[in-house]
């Protein structure tokens, strides 16, 4: 095993970067002198590593969306396979993005170099046949959830579940007080967290209902506050949205500082995806929504196998939150789901309970048992 591993890594978005940077402290501590090295964002850049192109780039779900930036995205990754080919590192880490990812790994490891997936696709909910595309293309599949690497065995593919790192990061007592201190908020006060995605696409076809539904609640709850945190770069995208659909409403723009938002919030209104995992953590009442071009949508629901799409829901094997997506996602309805929220404290107080049991099954300490898998690889 190499003492200074070179490893080529790519994350596909915000997300990615954020369970990137956790695994990467990990890394780091391992090995202080490793290098670094591919598609990625802040959070990744925090422990040195050497962005080629912004995670960004790859930011785009929906068949429709992606169609619409294909050219750009095949042919950043032929020309990052095409670097990584010619200058080959130790191993390769693809952070979740699979229909990135694992074409690219199935390349790599056809050239000899060894390939490792951190999140398994999710066979288990939707597209079940990707399955035979991660046995060609990982020599290994770290597994963020309990049951997975006993479904990849059954195909032949060896993983280890690592955990969640967002289990790890996300105390299991929430500092509600200290983030409404920060944030400069009255402990007393009502407050409502409106997270509407992290891609652009998201916030074209999330942010306007959702933003919607504040001011909906507004008219009916003047007290409520609202916060939104921004993802960087996306400021831009949602002023002209505020003025548009949430006018006269109390929303709050921050940059960032999501957990914050979350841990001082009393109910989010939330697009599907990590966040709402973290939302889950942090044991906050949501209401899951999302939208996206209907072709693609119709195309999603043909190959999904689940009753939920949300993660709490996934995992907790129950709607324990509810889930609004697509034409059922209107500001009224979106701002009844809220209400029911916050009008019924003793159904909170079931879910606190529901999620405290999620965030121990899944603390696992993961940067360092993810750590410790990558290093087996790097040995064999």
């Amino acid at each position: 095993m190499p003492t200074f591993p070179r490893l080529a890594m790519v994350a596909g978005e915000a997300s990615g970067d954020l369970l990137a940077g956790l695994l990467m402290g990990g890394l780091k501590q391992r090995w202080p002198d490793a290098s670094t090295y591919g598609i990625g964002g802040p959070r990744m850049a925090e422990h040195g590593f050497a962005a080629w192109w912004p995670h960004e780039k790859l930011a785009v779900r929906g068949y429709v969306e992606v169609l619409r930036h294909y050219r750009e995205i095949a042919g950043i990754r032929s020309q990052l396979c095409e670097r990584l080919l010619c200058d080959k590192p130790d191993a390769f880490i693809g952070v979740d993005a699979p229909d990135f990812n694992l074409g690219l790994e199935e390349r790599l490891r056809a050239a000899g170099v060894r390939t490792i997936q951190f999140v398994c696709p999710s066979i288990w909910a939707w597209r079940g046949k990707r399955v035979h595309k991660i046995r060609r293309s990982a020599d290994h599949v770290l597994c963020l959830f309990p049951f997975e690497p006993e479904l990849l065995a059954g195909h032949g593919i060896e993983a280890t579940y690592v955990g969640h790192p967002l289990a790890d990061s996300i105390a299991l007592d929430v500092p509600r007080a200290a983030s409404r201190e920060v944030l400069g908020i009255d402990l007393e006060a009502a407050v409502v967290a409106l997270l509407p995605g992290s891609r652009r696409s998201e916030i074209q076809y999330n942010a306007p209902k959702i933003i919607a539904a504040a001011a909906e609640l507004h008219r009916r709850r003047p007290g409520l506050n609202f916060l939104l945190p921004v993802v960087p770069g996306l400021r831009s995208m949602l002023e002209p949205l505020l003025a548009e659909y949430g006018a006269g409403s109390p929303i709050r723009l921050l940059d960032g500082r999501s957990h914050e938002v979350m841990a001082a919030s009393d109910v989010v209104v939330i697009a599907s995806g990590t966040a709402t995992l973290e939302a889950a953590l942090f044991k906050k009442p949501m209401v899951i929504t999302y939208s996206m071009h209907w072709l693609s949508a119709m195309m999603m629901r043909r190959m999904g196998y689940l009753p939920w799409v949300g993660l709490p829901n996934i995992l907790c094997k129950d709607f324990v939150v509810p889930e609004l997506l697509q034409e059922a996602a209107t500001p009224t309805t979106l701002a009844d789901a809220t209400l029911a929220w916050l009008d019924d404290p003793a159904r909170c107080q079931a879910l606190v309970g529901r999620f405290t049991e999620l965030h121990q099954r899944l603390r696992c300490d993961t940067a360092q048992a993810a750590t410790h898998a990558i290093a087996k690889v790097l040995q064999a």
